[in-house]
């Protein structure tokens, strides 16, 4: 099983370009099942969840090619045959259940094996179940599989989601383009993976009104076709390299990205008394060799902090001057990595859903290991201003979602590598 290898101390300075965003890319992906026509997605990072999302749609017999140097994927789905999708490649992640929605509005059947993923709490699929029961499925949920089906085409209704759910916004809105009639969604995520989704579908021909809000109208066509569309820039990713320019003291600058798309967390690095300029398509951190100044802050739904930047901004809080208080109120079980922090010398306290983060001049390099995607990132920030060397184990988690990380990090300076 790899590890990283990272010797503490440098400062990160440099250019980092930015991937396409991986919660973007999977329900783009999804979406193709939809077309009548090809369509040609840009800007894919190549990631093991995308290619665990492709493997899916191969197992449902369509065709999918994949340039990985360019970033391309050219998917047919004239050539789906299948209306299952196994246990084996859903099993490894939750987005699987995206193809739900779409197999169900163009074939009027799906078999959907219950989802996995990150063991970062619960994220039940009951809110994807009950909203395309209104729209006229019947649905039966049996050793551990979704079986799905409608006579006919959906039929659009209103209905309000119970809770802000990201994938059950996603995977509604790509059934009720072909549903009959219209559809509208209440309490719906306004994240901007959610905003790309639509985007695409609109120019796929979807009638689609209320984007980039909490209301989504959507007026049922017949069919929708194939078009290029590139993947929306990774914010995550941006605001972890970011951090590591926080966490270091350094200078980086995020290329191919949008400020747009993560200002709440752009204003933390502000208050830790980075310099944070940006144009177009770029943004730069300046911490200018300074100390990070502590920030409290809580998680909730676009357009507050997210939840994928919290272990990222706590780590920098433990080198910070102060303390901060962090609440996370998207899942319950999003602190595994304070354990693997505290063996560094972290000191944080957790109470529930709150942990307090007092900063301590310097961590020092342990053995630590990988809980989940973002807490293998935060680790990796950790070590990278640890005293010494750390081995960092279980990175399989940050490969499902930073696009050639050490490289990339090696190239603002970092000392890492990957070993057996």
């Amino acid at each position: 099983m790899d590890k990283f290898r990272i010797q503490g101390g440098a400062c990160l300075n440099g250019t980092v370009r930015i991937s396409g965003a991986k919660n973007a890319a999977l329900p783009l992906l999804a979406a193709t099942i939809l077309a009548s026509s090809p369509i040609t997605l840009s800007n894919v990072p190549d990631l093991k969840d995308v290619s665990t999302l492709i493997k899916v749609l191969e197992s449902l017999g369509i065709t999918v090619q994949r340039d990985k140097t360019s970033g391309s994927v050219h998917v047919d789905a004239s050539t789906l045959n299948s209306r299952f999708a196994p246990y084996e490649l859903v099993k490894t992640m939750r987005a699987s259940i995206l193809v739900l929605g779409p197999l169900l509005a163009r074939y009027g059947e799906a078999t959907v094996s219950l989802p996995g993923g990150c063991a970062i709490g619960s994220r039940p699929v009951e809110q994807h179940l009950k909203a395309l029961e209104a729209m006229g499925a019947e649905i039966r949920v049996e050793n551990g599989y979704v079986h799905a089906k409608v006579d006919g085409r959906l039929k659009g209704t209103r209905l309000s989601f119970d809770m802000v759910t990201v994938g059950g916004t996603e995977n509604v809105l790509m059934a009720a383009t072909l549903a009959e009639g219209t559809t509208i969604l209440d309490n719906c995520a306004r994240e901007p993976e959610v905003t790309d989704l639509a985007n695409l579908l609109v120019k796929m021909g979807a009638k689609i009104e209320g984007i980039d809000s909490d209301q989504l109208t959507i007026h049922g066509v017949d069919s929708l076709s194939g078009v290029d569309y590139s993947v929306v820039a990774d914010r995550i990713e941006t605001g972890s390299y970011l951090a590591a320019a926080a966490m270091t003291g350094g200078c980086v600058r995020t290329t191919h990205t949008d400020p747009r798309l993560l200002e709440a967390v752009l204003r933390k690095f502000e208050e830790m008394g980075a310099t944070i300029t940006s144009g177009t398509d770029w943004i730069e951190l300046d911490m200018r060799g300074k100390r990070p100044k502590a920030v409290s802050f809580r998680t909730l739904p676009h357009p507050a902090f997210p939840t994928d930047m919290q272990a990222q901004i706590m780590t920098v809080n433990t080198i910070a001057d102060g303390t901060g208080t962090i609440t996370e109120t998207i899942f319950e079980n999003r602190y595994m990595h304070v354990p693997e922090l505290s063996r560094m010398g972290a000191k944080i306290q957790v109470d529930g859903h709150t942990a307090i983060v007092t900063g301590v001049e310097t961590l020092q390099a342990a053995p630590v290991m990988a809980t989940d995607l973002r807490a293998s990132m935060s680790l990796v920030l950790a070590a990278l201003t640890a005293q010494g060397e750390t081995i960092l184990d279980r990175i399989y988690h940050i490969d499902r979602g930073y696009e050639h990380v050490e490289e990339k990090l090696r190239g603002l300076g970092a000392v890492i590598e990957r070993v057996k």
